[in-house]
C-alpha cells in the first residue's frame, strides 16, 4: 500500500479527520487540487462560522482552539430571532445557565490555517497538492485513486471529504439527494456606529432573511440570503448602497454601517449523500451533509461526523483490525445517519416555514415564535440544541448560519 488512509480534500472536514488521527502511526495521504500555499495560508472567504460548545470541545482535543487569538473567537452571548416586520423576537440568552456563551463565531480561513498548522507537524500525514482525482477504485482488499498526474495510489481506506458536490463520491456510485433552493447567500464584514453587545440575530423578513452575527465590539459578520434572481443587483451595488440597504434593512439598530470586507456570494443548495460508505470507502462533511446555512449546522456536523469516523478507526487500530472493514464503516455510517438525516429534512422544513410569506404562515410563525418563548420546557429543548453544551453524542440544531 503506498498509504494506510487517502483523504480527498484538505478543507476543513479533511483537515479534521486527518489530525483526529495523527498520533496512530497510520499514514495518511491528502490530497487537495489546490496549492499548498492555499492550504497553509488561506484568504478570507467571507464564511464566519458559529461553533457550538461541542464543536469548541472537539477542535481542543485536536489542539486547534488555542491557535485562535481570543480576538478571532468572539462569543455569541443572547440570540434573536425577528419574523417578518414585527418588533417582538424569539430569545435564548445565557442568564442563569451554566455557560457564559451560547456559541462561538470562528472564520472559515482561521479554522483552516490553525488545523493545517496542527496537521502539518506529523510526519505521517503527507499532503499531495496541485492534483486532482480522475478516478476511484473499492475492493475486497484495497482501494485505489487515479491522478490528475496519471499516477495510482493504493490504501486500505478513501474519505470523501471534497465539498458537498462531491466527485469522489459520484466515482464510487453513492447517489445524493439534492434541494436547490433557488436562492443565494451574500456574505461580508460590516462595521458599525453603534455596539451589538454580543447579540446575533436572525431576521425573517419578507423575500430576504438578514443574519448579523456579533464579532468585535464594532463589526457584525453579515449573511443575505435572497433569490437567486436579485444576485445580481446585491453583488453590484456599490458599497455605500449595499450598506445603507443592510442599515435600512436592520433598522439601525447599530447606526451607521459600513462594508469591512468585500462580498461573497454562494448559491443555496442542500445535499444529503443516500450512503455514507461503502467498502473501503467513507464519506465525511459536505460529502456527506451540505446543509442550509440558515440553521448553522455546515461545519459542527462535519466535525462530528469526521470524530464520529476517526473514533471508529482509532478503536480498529488499537485492537489490530482492518481499518477499511465494512462493518466498522457501516457504524459509523448509522451513528451519523441518525444524526444528520431528520436534521438535513427539518432544517429544509423550517426554511420553508420562516420563508413562506403567504398570511396563513406569517400568523403561524407569529404564533410559534410567542409558544416557544412562553414554555420554558420548550425553550429548554431548543437552548441544549442550540449550544451543544451538554450532549456529546447527539448533534444539535443552532439556529444560526455557518460555512
Amino acid at each position: 500500500m503506498d498509504y494506510d488512509i487517502i483523504i480527498v480534500g484538505a478543507g476543513p472536514a479533511g483537515l479534521s479527520i486527518a489530525r483526529s488521527l495523527a498520533d496512530t502511526g497510520l499514514h495518511i495521504g491528502l490530497i487537495e487540487k489546490q496549492a499548498l500555499a492555499a492550504i497553509e495560508h488561506p484568504e478570507f472567504d467571507g464564511r464566519d462560522i458559529a461553533l457550538t460548545h461541542l464543536s469548541v470541545r472537539l477542535l481542543k482535543g485536536l489542539g486547534v482552539w488555542d491557535r485562535f487569538e481570543e480576538s478571532e473567537r468572539p462569543p455569541i452571548r443572547e440570540a434573536r430571532v425577528l419574523n417578518g416586520d414585527s418588533p417582538y423576537s424569539l430569545n435564548f440568552d445565557v442568564q442563569d445557565k451554566a455557560i457564559d456563551a451560547l456559541g462561538f463565531i470562528v472564520s472559515n480561513h482561521n479554522i483552516r490555517r490553525a488545523l493545517y498548522a496542527e496537521a502539518s507537524q506529523f510526519e505521517n500525514i503527507e499532503f499531495i497538492n496541485g492534483v486532482s482525482v480522475d478516478g476511484v477504485q473499492v475492493h475486497a482488499a484495497n482501494a485505489s485513486v487515479r491522478l490528475s498526474d496519471g499516477r495510482t495510489l493504493h490504501s486500505q481506506l478513501v474519505i470523501a471529504a471534497d465539498s458537498r458536490f462531491s466527485d469522489t463520491r459520484r466515482m464510487v456510485g453513492i447517489q445524493a439527494e439534492m434541494f436547490d433552493f433557488g436562492r443565494v447567500c451574500i456574505v461580508a464584514r460590516m462595521r458599525h456606529e453603534g455596539s451589538h453587545d454580543g447579540v446575533a440575530y436572525e431576521c425573517f423578513h419578507y423575500q430576504r432573511t438578514l443574519a448579523v452575527l456579533p464579532l468585535s465590539s464594532h463589526e457584525s459578520s453579515i449573511v443575505v440570503t435572497a433569490a437567486m434572481s436579485d444576485r445580481e443587483e446585491l453583488m453590484g451595488m456599490s458599497d455605500t448602497l449595499f450598506a445603507s440597504d443592510i442599515q435600512h434593512r436592520f433598522e439601525n439598530r447599530y447606526g451607521a454601517m459600513s462594508l469591512s470586507t468585500m462580498r461573497f456570494a454562494y448559491p443555496l443548495v442542500g445535499v444529503h449523500a443516500r450512503k455514507f460508505c461503502r467498502e473501503r470507502f467513507a464519506c465525511v462533511g459536505d460529502s456527506a451533509v451540505g446543509m442550509h446555512p440558515v440553521t448553522a449546522h455546515g461545519y459542527n456536523l462535519g466535525l462530528s461526523g469526521a470524530d464520529i469516523l476517526a473514533t471508529e478507526i482509532r478503536s480498529a487500530v488499537s485492537a489490530g483490525t482492518d481499518i477499511g472493514n465494512l462493518g466498522l464503516l457501516k457504524r459509523y455510517e448509522r451513528k451519523h445517519m441518525r444524526n444528520t438525516k431528520p436534521l438535513f429534512h427539518g432544517t429544509n422544513e423550517i426554511v420553508k416555514f420562516f420563508t413562506d410569506d403567504r398570511l396563513p404562515a406569517r400568523i403561524a410563525r407569529k404564533a410559534a415564535m410567542r409558544l416557544v418563548n412562553h414554555i420554558p420546557p420548550i425553550k429548554h429543548v431548543i437552548y441544549n440544541k442550540l449550544t451543544e453544551s451538554s450532549n456529546r453524542t447527539s448533534i444539535l440544531p443552532p439556529i444560526f448560519r455557518s460555512g
